[in-house]
């Protein structure tokens, strides 16, 4: 157990010495995406959007579902979206960050374990932005910034860890079993829908309620509510805020720990 702690210790030196290489290959990828369309990076944020307004207008002009807690069903909305569009981005570009980058996989002096680091920040650039749009949403509808905002830095953070052991899992998985990317697309479909992004959890009877609060979104969904809407802190929720850390944390150490059993033998593999 001790060699296990030593080992995941120096793994997690290496990301921050690292910490200089990560920024640059995050900028890099995030701009090779788009390079060679007309529009560029532009479409990054284009189809999230979209996807925002065709729910807006299928559940409020078509259902006219009415206001979730007197507030507009918009801003309720996009505060259950945005993180889970970061979710969603950040496991699907880190589960295929070992074989994009396989030539710096080959390199033996390389730190492989940064690849998936690399795509986790590259999808949070627009992630950020749409934390500035969320704000601009508000501001359309006469909400000013409180203090309960500052949450969402804490909420993100929360995200970025939680991708990181999925992303170490995912992707070294992804290398021997290629059906891992298949199977990562459909338990972020059966996510969507069981998640309370444009349906409220108060729906169901309390006896159920465990069941939501078993998914680590949930915690964080709610909490760019708390944040922005219900102004409640997080520490005003200790139950939920254990569990999640409890199982991150425990997800990070099995991701950070699987990671480097298997990546003596990705290279032999890609």
């Amino acid at each position: 157990m001790t060699n296990y702690v030593k080992s995941f210790a120096t793994f997690i030196k290496d990301i921050i010495k690292s910490r200089e290489m990560i920024f640059r290959l995050s900028r890099n990828d995030f701009k090779v995406r788009y390079a060679g369309s007309y529009l560029g990076i532009v479409w990054a944020f284009v189809q999230p959007i979209v996807n925002i307004l065709v729910f807006w207008f299928v559940f409020q002009v078509g259902f006219k579902s009415a206001p979730v807690d007197n507030f507009p069903f918009i801003l309720w909305l996009i505060c259950g979206m945005i993180p889970w569009f970061y979710f969603s981005e950040g496991l699907n570009n880190g589960t295929n960050s070992l074989l994009q980058y396989n030539y710096l996989v080959k390199k033996v002096v390389f730190r492989v374990s940064i690849l998936p680091v690399v795509k986790i920040i590259s999808a949070l650039f627009i992630h950020l932005f749409f934390i500035v749009f969320i704000f601009i949403m508000f501001g359309i509808y006469g909400y000013k910034p409180n203090i309960y905002n500052i949450q969402v830095v804490y909420y993100s953070f929360g995200i970025i860890v939680l991708l990181l052991g999925l992303s170490w899992i995912t992707s070294s998985l992804m290398v021997f079993l290629k059906d891992t990317n298949e199977i990562i697309q459909i338990v972020l479909q059966f996510g969507f829908w069981l998640t309370p992004i444009f349906w409220s959890y108060t729906v169901l009877p309390k006896r159920y309620e465990f069941l939501l609060k078993l998914n680590p979104m949930f915690y964080i969904t709610q909490g760019y509510r708390d944040a922005f809407i219900y102004k409640v802190w997080f520490w005003q929720k200790p139950n939920l805020t254990i569990y999640f850390w409890t199982i991150t944390l425990l997800i990070f150490i099995l991701g950070g720990v699987l990671f480097k059993k298997l990546k003596p033998h990705f290279s032999d593999v890609l």
